[in-house]
């Protein structure tokens, strides 16, 4: 079988597979973990929301 391995150095997030397994997370809560992991340190509260 064959794989393509691509090398990534920003704009991707890294998210733990535990979290996407957790049967006990809705889509929407996994989602939203998601979004929250990808913003900057420096982010300005709930601004990226809207």
């Amino acid at each position: 079988m064959a794989y393509c391995k691509v090398e990534f150095n920003t704009g991707f997030t890294v998210i733990s597979n535990e979290l996407m397994r957790d049967r006990r997370l809705s889509l929407k809560a996994k989602g939203l973990q998601a979004l929250i992991l990808s913003l900057p340190p420096d982010w300005d509260n709930l601004n990226v929301f809207t």
